[in-house]
């Protein structure tokens, strides 16, 4: 065994700039992640060799009944998995530590991406070192939770979709460039309004909840993201439905001057189209008259990628297609600051579920991860927690 060193206590600038600069870094195995996660306690543990880091692991601690706990790695942690001295030392040594706090497992979630590739080339092979990662975890005797397809049988999705640096002109599909011209031509504005945002952002992730019948997350919650991490972004869309229907109503008035000159099909089709809206945006304007935003994303970049974490929309406002606006405009924005992948969050890996639908409108690429592993620290204990999962999975969704 080479002359490791495991620590605790990683100071937080030697802990992020080996995350930052790892092929393995994720938001979630930030420093700071901790703060945000402040109902769960927080080890900042590393190994190092000969005075320097070689692995970091944000460790979360859940306390359960009877002074005991669980541990909890969210995308992590990250070392060199290709190296079974490496993970035979992290491992035992945070086992160690496990004991003393009357840990029953630890689950961990590696953000170690297995395959990538598009939606029209399904088939592309796993990477060369997965093998070589699930043989180091059995070594250690992890178990791996398996190649899960669906969203709800992780805590962290298994399938991420997301782009590369690019001209947005150039990859985006032309039906989604059409939705961008319409969002533009309705006049849809996003603006980046960071934390005096945040009451109506809170409201349109309300609205979002009540649709979907899903719960998401508190004004307070969405203001420490933004308090914690400098460089993340709040954007909302917004759209003044009186100035439109104004708009609309002088449009009318110029394609039936026209049709009083000369009958004419285009104009008349035109003039349908213009009915169809007014009536539309009469009833928008009877519950909002003025300038409202109508939908909203935020995303955080943390070393070379961005993560669009939370996006919703005002379903009045579903014709005036502003997510796509709004997504452009955070890739537009992730790509001027150096990102080398912006991920749009979880999908089901059959693509068939509405996540899908929608963010497959931006061809991305897709990320297939490595999925869960728990270790067992009191073996006789975690046979009976398996067969709780179900409710723990539920309570480390919402915590984490």
């Amino acid at each position: 065994m080479k002359d490791y060193q495991f620590d605790t206590e990683v100071s937080k600038e030697e802990f992020d700039h080996f995350v930052q600069n790892h092929r393995f870094c994720n938001l979630l195995q930030s420093y700071d992640w901790a703060k945000v996660k402040s109902n769960w306690e927080a080890l900042h543990t590393g190994v190092y060799q000969d005075g320097k880091l070689q692995a970091v692991g944000l460790v979360l601690i859940k306390q359960l009944p009877l002074s005991f706990t669980m541990f909890y790695i969210p995308k992590g942690p990250i070392l060199d998995f290709e190296d079974a001295e490496m993970v035979k030392f992290y491992f035992q040594a945070l086992k160690k530590v496990a004991r003393k706090r009357h840990c029953i497992f630890i689950k961990f979630d590696l953000g170690i991406v297995i395959r990538e590739f598009t939606l029209s080339q399904r088939d592309a092979p796993l990477f060369g070192y997965t093998e070589t990662i699930l043989e180091n975890m059995k070594r250690i005797h992890a178990q791996h939770k398996g190649f899960t397809t669906y969203i709800e049988e992780t805590v962290q999705p298994r399938f991420q979709m997301g782009l590369k640096p690019c001209n947005l002109d150039e990859h985006l599909p032309k039906s989604t460039k059409r939705s961008i011209k319409k969002a533009t031509k309705k006049n849809v504005v996003v603006e980046e309004v960071g934390i005096k945002g945040l009451p109506e952002f809170a409201q349109i992730m309300h609205m979002t909840e009540e649709r979907k019948n899903v719960h998401l997350r508190t004004e307070d919650y969405f203001r420490l993201l933004l308090q914690t991490y400098p460089t993340a972004h709040l954007y909302l869309a917004y759209v003044d439905p009186l100035q439109r229907k104004n708009e609309l109503l002088q449009k009318k008035k110029e394609l039936e001057a026209r049709i009083a000159q000369k009958s004419n099909k285009k104009a008349e089709h035109e003039l349908l189209q213009n009915q169809e809206e007014l009536t539309s945006i009469q009833k928008v304007c009877e519950k909002s008259p003025h300038k409202t935003a109508i939908a909203g994303g935020m995303m955080i970049g943390y070393g070379k990628e961005y993560e669009m974490l939370y996006a919703g929309s005002n379903d009045d406002f579903v014709n005036f297609r502003p997510q796509y606006l709004l997504y452009a405009r955070q890739f537009q924005d992730a790509f001027a600051n150096q990102a080398e992948f912006v991920t749009m969050g979880g999908v089901d890996g059959d693509f068939q579920d509405g996540l899908s639908e929608f963010k497959s409108n931006f061809a991305p690429y897709i990320r297939e991860y490595i999925g869960e592993f728990d270790l067992p620290v009191h073996r006789v204990l975690y046979a009976l927690a398996i067969k709780a999962m179900p409710l723990a999975k539920k309570m480390l969704k919402r915590k984490t």
